[in-house]
């Protein structure tokens, strides 16, 4: 086989595995959106549900108006949590679901955030880490094939969808 020969079997390969890839996109979001957005429901479900001991420790932790924090915070992470699953909203709802999580790394996991460079394990473990990473691939990525927002955007807004069905920048 040729260097040229070669060089197109692997443009080929690569093509391929981009074309496959491509289509793990959609499910794999979906997984992530369920997965994570019914544990920030659960998260804020919890907040919500022990107001008193929530906003206790973010007095603890310096937060201030801890009150008024809890039930934002809680409301937030519920509230995005349930559209995350739906798939609805979903890059509006990444945003503040995102600011909830770096609040979470600067006061719960400051020390975790300090270390993100020297010890990035210890980043990467960090409670907020996974949540903080599926809202950033869904403000991203959006939130694929298998959500309302993809539904209601075919419904209302055809023109705004590109061949493949993603909604167009």
């Amino acid at each position: 086989m040729t260097s040229q020969g070669l060089l197109r079997t692997v443009i080929k390969a690569n093509a391929l595995l981009v074309k496959c890839g491509g289509m793990l996109q959609s499910p794999l979001l979906l997984v992530m959106r369920l997965w994570w957005g019914w544990s920030f429901f659960l998260t804020g479900k919890g907040k919500l549900m022990h107001h008193a001991d929530t906003a206790d420790f973010f007095h603890t932790l310096g937060i201030p108006m801890p009150g008024l924090n809890a039930w934002i915070a809680g409301g937030v992470e519920c509230i995005g949590g349930l559209c995350l699953i739906a798939g609805f909203a979903s890059l509006l709802m990444s945003i503040p679901l995102s600011i909830t999580m770096v609040v979470a790394y600067l006061t719960a996991d400051n020390e975790a955030l300090k270390k993100i460079f020297s010890d990035p394990d210890k980043f990467t473990s960090a409670a907020p880490f996974l949540f903080l990473l599926t809202a950033l691939l869904v403000l991203a990525f959006g939130p694929g094939a298998f959500s309302m927002d993809r539904l209601l955007a075919r419904k209302f807004s055809p023109a705004l969808l590109n061949a493949k069905g993603s909604v167009r920048d």
